[in-house]
């Protein structure tokens, strides 16, 4: 494609040669010639001016210079992702229809042009919505739905009645239903208490790979429509998680806490059990979560406090050796002067 066609599909305005054959899509550090590439944070702006790509995609106030084209666009990061999908290789299809070696109850519903692959596991009472992909090695328990046009990548696993909207994403080695972490103290011993809940997910919800979603120990953990779970996620028994909220890598949440709409909770952030995040709040990235965070209120550190407060105090931190220093000196001088 010319980069002219290239701005013509997306909406964007080039500066510099418009005729200029695009044939591949990369990152600013990595792009060669005949690349577009993109900037979207300012924190590599620095980086495009070494860039080697034909083409950078900017935000429509870029005043920079560029050693290539620009195309300005009102959102980089979006634009780009559509760029990228016009240069990616065919995505891979599936074949509607059983294969020989899944197990399907009798009387699982199957629905219109479904897709069931390889060594799946397909429980009693379960229910499948038109078009859904399921890929090899999954486990459908007895009497869950999933809704339609979802996928489920190689070896998920959603257990017995569980609940799964339309267009939902589980990828390789989610866990859908395992039992919470409950246990009481008898004596010396931990003894099981029955996890007999069950976990309701929205629709166009995406769970990463290796997530896990745990039961409710009674009623129910639910997923609201549009949330997004990176990989490696636990969300306890009988959490909410509101629509469109979305959790990156490693994220625990307890039992029993409450998570608002369009929250951000950041990497490898935990949150302690029986506690609210109000709406568009923002957790950082490692936050220690201990209390309530209002609604549209961003924290982090340990324990999560508001930001602004916690780049203070850690700020503070950083100084302690010098005021340690400070302070012998201080004693030293106060113990001369009480001599004299």
């Amino acid at each position: 494609m010319t980069l002219a066609e290239v701005a013509e599909k997306v909406g964007g305005v080039v500066e510099g040669d418009v005729g200029i054959e695009i044939t591949g899509v990369a990152g600013l550090g990595e792009a060669g010639p005949g690349d577009i590439t993109f900037l979207s944070n300012p924190r590599y702006a620095s980086k495009v001016a070494q860039t080697r790509a034909s083409a950078v995609v900017v935000g429509e106030d870029w005043g920079g210079d560029a050693p290539c084209a620009v195309l300005k666009v009102g959102n980089p990061d979006k634009v780009f992702g559509e760029i990228a999908a016009v240069f990616a290789p065919e995505p891979v299809g599936y074949e509607p229809g059983v294969h020989g070696t899944a197990v399907v109850a009798g009387d699982a519903v199957l629905g219109e042009g479904l897709s069931i692959g390889p060594y799946c596991v397909i429980e009693p009472g379960a229910r499948i919505g038109d078009r859904t992909v399921i890929c090899a090695g999954c486990y459908v328990g007895h009497g869950s739905v999933l809704g339609a046009d979802c996928k489920l990548y190689p070896r998920v696993t959603v257990r017995e009645r569980v609940t799964i909207g339309d267009r939902a994403i589980l990828h390789p080695g989610a866990v859908i239903g395992s039992d919470g972490f409950g246990y009481v103290l008898e004596g010396a011993v931990w003894q099981k208490i029955p996890q007999v809940g069950t976990v309701e997910i929205g629709n166009d919800v995406e769970i990463g790979a290796n997530a896990t979603v745990d039961r409710g120990r009674f009623g129910k953990t639910v997923i609201e429509d549009g949330v997004k779970l990176d990989n490696l996620v636990q969300v306890a028994h009988n959490v909410t998680v509101g629509a469109n909220t979305v959790a990156a890598a490693q994220v625990g949440i307890s039992g029993s806490t409450t998570i608002g709409r369009n929250v951000m909770l950041g990497g490898q952030a935990g949150l302690a059990g029986h506690l609210t995040v109000g709406d568009q709040s923002a957790v950082g990235a490692q936050a220690g979560v201990t209390r309530d965070v209002p609604a549209q209120t961003y924290v982090s550190g340990y324990p999560a406090r508001p930001h602004k407060e916690a780049a203070r105090m850690h700020a503070h931190m950083a100084r302690l050796p010098q005021l340690k220093e400070r302070i012998k000196e201080l004693e030293k001088r106060i113990e001369e002067l009480e001599g004299k």
